[in-house]
């Protein structure tokens, strides 16, 4: 694939009209082959990704450096950068070559829709944080009020509730989001469309992404080991697996 790369036009569905929004039920072991698939998307052009994944994490940091914007500035970008590696991958599996210029295609086609998808992520990311507060200061109210055994007590529940907040209300948060950028740049739904399907999607799935779920985490503490440099690999695959999981739940046309 040549540097004057032009991306097509989202369609509403696939050549094969395999396209089926609701998402359909898979076995719970493809979990474990959507990173297998992300890897061997991957393995095609190893140095492409990780050179992108280098790019992103440098741009996310510099970007993250502007006070009080930067980390807005990160979660409306990154639905935009996801859409691009998602055209990506869905040339290299017809047969192209990933390349600089789909790192930036969310930028070419669906901006705003994408954008809209950052606007939801930081309201829902607002909105847990806004309880988050309200159980760690009611918390940390009662231990002052009470003080001693009883106080410290009242400290420890609050933490213990306020961390449960974030694992009860991020996970339907990343639900919604997981799959909406696929969606829009590479079906055009809507962004409320394509955060509903995502959300729906994952539901009917639970077990295999609590399998999919787990080998990350694996994964992710064997990465760290060498210096984190095992990153540069798990993040490329990550976004390669996202693709892969897609296409199983949404299509039945392995080109799509």
């Amino acid at each position: 694939m040549t540097d004057n790369y032009t991306f097509a036009a989202p369609q509403p569905q696939n050549q094969a009209g395999a396209f089926n929004a609701d998402g359909r039920t898979v076995d719970a072991g493809r979990g474990w082959n959507w990173i297998t698939e992300g890897f061997a998307l991957f393995r095609r052009q190893p140095g492409m990704w990780i050179l992108m994944a280098l790019l992103l994490g440098i741009m996310f940091i510099a970007i993250n450096l502007i006070p009080l914007l930067g980390s807005l500035a990160n979660a409306l970008l990154m639905p935009i950068f996801g859409a691009g590696l998602m055209l990506g991958c869905r040339d290299q599996n017809q047969g192209g070559e990933l390349s600089i210029n789909h790192l930036f295609a969310g930028f070419q086609q669906k901006t705003g829709d994408l954008v809209m998808v950052g606007v939801f992520n930081v309201v829902g990311w607002l909105i847990i944080g806004m309880a988050v507060f309200a159980v760690l200061g009611g918390g940390a109210f009662m231990a002052i009020m009470r003080g001693g055994m009883q106080g410290a007590g009242f400290s420890i529940f609050s933490m213990v509730i306020a961390m449960l907040l974030v694992a009860g209300l991020s996970v339907p948060l990343y639900m919604a989001t997981w799959f909406a950028p696929a969606l829009i740049v590479l079906h055009g739904l809507a962004p409320g469309a394509a955060l509903k399907a995502s959300f729906f999607a994952c539901l009917k799935n639970l077990m295999p992404f609590l399998i999919y779920g787990l080998m990350l985490l694996v994964f992710g503490v064997l990465a760290a080991i060498p210096a984190g440099l095992g990153y540069l690999v798990l993040i490329p695959v990550l976004a390669a697996s996202v693709y892969s999981a897609y296409r199983d739940i949404f299509c039945a046309d392995p080109k799509a």
